[in-house]
Order: C-alpha cells, then sequence, then structure tokens
C-alpha cells in the first residue's frame, strides 16, 4: 500500500488547487456563523421564544459535532471528491429551504443540517494533506486553515451587514448560491482521490474510538487545542456584550467593524505551517500558546471606555487570533504525520474535540459575565491556555 501512495505524495500540489482550497473551506465553515449575530431578528420573524432562540446556533453546533464524528471519517473510505460534492449540494439545498422557511421547528431542523453538510470542510483539509508532499505539507495545511479561519471571522460581519440592508433571509440565499457555485468549481477542478483503505463503515467507526485511545500525539494536541479554542470562543463570545455596554456604547454596526480587526491573525496559519515543516512544532507550540495566554492577560486592565482601553482590546483580538490559528496548524501538521490512511478520522476526533471545548468557553463566558463581569469571564479564559502551557511543558523533546 505505501509503495503506491509514496510516489502522489512526492508530487508538488499546484499553489491553484491550495487556493482553491482555502476559499472552498472558508465560504463552507462561514455557514456556521452567519445566524449568531442575527439570532434576535430570526427569532423575532419565526415567532421563537428568547428561551428558544439559542437553539439556532446550538443545533448547528450539534449537526456539525455529529458530521464530525460520522460524516468526516468517511473521508477515509470514500472518494474524497464525490464526498464533498455530495455533502455541498445537501448543503445548499438546506440554506436555500432556510431562506424561504416560515415555521420555526423548521427552520430549528435546517440549522442542524446547515451545520451537519457544512463538515464538508473538514474532509477538504486532509485532502490537503494528501495532495501535498511531505516538505511543504504544513505550510499548504496552514494556507488553507488561513482560508477556513477567514471565513469563520468573517462570517459575523458579513452577515451583520448583509442583513442590515437586505434582511436576515438574504444572507441564506447568497449562501446557497455560492456553495452551489463551489460544487461547480470543485467538481471541475479538483483532482480524485480514491482512498486505498477497504474499512467496512461500522468497523471505522469502532476504530476511532482505539485511535484516541492509542495516539498519544492525537490526545496532545487536541487538549491544547480543547483549551486555546474554549478561551476564543469565552472571547468572542463576551467581547460584544462589553462593546455594546455602558463601558464602550458600541451599535451593532461598530461590533462588527470590531471583528474585522481580527481576520488579521490568520496570517499566522500558514507562518505555523512552515516553522512545522522546519520541524519546529514543540517551539512554535509554546509561542502559539503564550500568545494566547498574553492576549487575555491584557484586557483586565482596562479600567475604563477609553481609547487606549480600545486600543488594548484590539491588540488583545489580534494576538489571540494568531495564537489560536498558529496551534490549530501546528495540531494539525502534527497529527497529519501520522498516517494517510487514518487523516480524516484523526482529524474529526481532533475538531470534535475541540469543537466541545470551544462550546464550553463560550457557555461559561457568557454565565461569568452575566454573574460576575468581564473579568470574572477572563479569569476563565487565562485558566484555560495556562492548563494547556502547564501540561505542554510535561511534552518530551
Amino acid at each position: 500500500m505505501s509503495s503506491i501512495a509514496k510516489p502522489k505524495t512526492e508530487k508538488p500540489v499546484s499553489s491553484w488547487i491550495i487556493l482553491i482550497l482555502a476559499i472552498a473551506c472558508g465560504v463552507i465553515v462561514a455557514n456556521l456563523y452567519y445566524a449568531q449575530p442575527l439570532v434576535g431578528p430570526i427569532s423575532s420573524t419565526l415567532g421563537l421564544s428568547s428561551g428558544a432562540a439559542g437553539l439556532i446556533v446550538t443545533l448547528t453546533q450539534i449537526g456539525y459535532g455529529i458530521g464530525l464524528l460520522f460524516i468526516v471519517p468517511l473521508g477515509d473510505i470514500l472518494e474524497n471528491r464525490k464526498l464533498v460534492v455530495t455533502l455541498l449540494l445537501f448543503t445548499a439545498v438546506v440554506l436555500a429551504i432556510a431562506a424561504v422557511v416560515k415555521s420555526a421547528m423548521l427552520f430549528l431542523a435546517t440549522s442542524l443540517f446547515i451545520g451537519l453538510g457544512s463538515v464538508a470542510a473538514q474532509v477538504l483539509v486532509p485532502y490537503a494533506a494528501h495532495l501535498s508532499p511531505d516538505a511543504t505539507r504544513g505550510r499548504d495545511v496552514g494556507n488553507v486553515m488561513s482560508g477556513l479561519l477567514l471565513g469563520i471571522m468573517l462570517a459575523r460581519p458579513i452577515s451583520s451587514m448583509v442583513a442590515e440592508f437586505m434582511g436576515w433571509r438574504a444572507i441564506f440565499v447568497f449562501s446557497a448560491a455560492i456553495i452551489f457555485i463551489l460544487t461547480l468549481v470543485l467538481v471541475k477542478l479538483l483532482p480524485t482521490r480514491q482512498p486505498m483503505t477497504t474499512t467496512q463503515y461500522p468497523t471505522l467507526l469502532r476504530s476511532m474510538l482505539h485511535l484516541l485511545k492509542t495516539t498519544p500525539v492525537l490526545q496532545r494536541r487536541a487538549i491544547y487545542h480543547f483549551c486555546v479554542f474554549g478561551t476564543f470562543s469565552l472571547f468572542w463570545t463576551t467581547v460584544p456584550l462589553l462593546l455594546t455596554g455602558p463601558i464602550f456604547n458600541f451599535s451593532q454596526k461598530e461590533v462588527a467593524l470590531f471583528a474585522l480587526v481580527g481576520v488579521s491573525g490568520a496570517v499566522a496559519a500558514p507562518v505555523a505551517g512552515r516553522l512545522a515543516d522546519k520541524g519546529w512544532i514543540r517551539p512554535a507550540t509554546g509561542l502559539a500558546l503564550a500568545l494566547v495566554i498574553i492576549s487575555v492577560i491584557l484586557p483586565t486592565m482596562i479600567q475604563s471606555g477609553s481609547t487606549i482601553a480600545l486600543v488594548t482590546l484590539v491588540v488583545s483580538a489580534i494576538i489571540l487570533d494568531m495564537g489560536v490559528s498558529a496551534n490549530l496548524v501546528l495540531g494539525q501538521r502534527a497529527i497529519f504525520s501520522l498516517g494517510a490512511e487514518i487523516r480524516s478520522r484523526l482529524n474529526g476526533l481532533y475538531m470534535a474535540i475541540f469543537f466541545a471545548g470551544g462550546a464550553i468557553g463560550s457557555a461559561t463566558g457568557a454565565w461569568a459575565y452575566a454573574m460576575a463581569g468581564w473579568k470574572a469571564a477572563l479569569l476563565i479564559g487565562i485558566a484555560l491556555p495556562t492548563i494547556a502551557m502547564i501540561y505542554f511543558a510535561t511534552e518530551k523533546k
């Protein structure tokens, strides 16, 4: 098997293919975040209670989590391009339904399925690793992940702006059309990739628990990013509350502009990939974790809504996103080196674990902010990457 796969991995992959994959991942993953700033107007239109409104975001996240565990692993046994195309066509249809539906229950169901279909992005990431030679795998994965991270960071401000001028349904119409066009592009331009593994699906799923138990690199990298992504989600859940509160009195448009600041942090992804290719994963990981810790210590110094305080928040947002982006790519570079035949399963596990960290960070951050304010939330944000740093100190050189 290895004698067949090796020549393929030695061929350089076109920079255009990597660019297409980066754009595709960003466009796909944005679907997870479009609805987050629109929960209010969506709930008002569909008649959802304030208690049920949170389900719009929660069900999208649940769908994504299900997809990470039960669909992404199929990348190890099914032809990758066909799997992605199928998922994207499904997603386009569901987005179109979300744009016109008038029933609250049906909209909540489409939210779940939007999350489920959007795992196509996590089939494309290991696909990029398969196409890349070992010497540039970190760089290529980093470039693809920078596109994905841009999608995450741009989704909220884009949906806010579109809804401001065209109503909340317009973003779903827009996304459905873009996803359909993207599908046609991927069918035309992406090479096929048929996995050599012939494992049956039930056996594939059972093997994931075994991989989790017996793969120390996966365990360690997943714990690192569980903590880091928890802080990321905590920050971006609570900072809008701070900005729109009495200290800063921001409008929603101003919050959207602030969110655009974090986009610059995505530049750390390809840089981290290049460092990983040079064998510097360990020191780069230490730096990434340190950046995250620093990013949440800085805002504790804010005493008022002054210009200096706002600049401090901007710097914190950029440093945070740089640290999170770098650590994500370093983790994927490490686990993708473990074997081509298990990459999709490893990626599904890695993403599902740290995605859970993000959900926990968001929930605890909102609770801490409501109970004791911004600085209480930040203390949790500091504790999480500090735990990761302590655990990192036990890593053997």
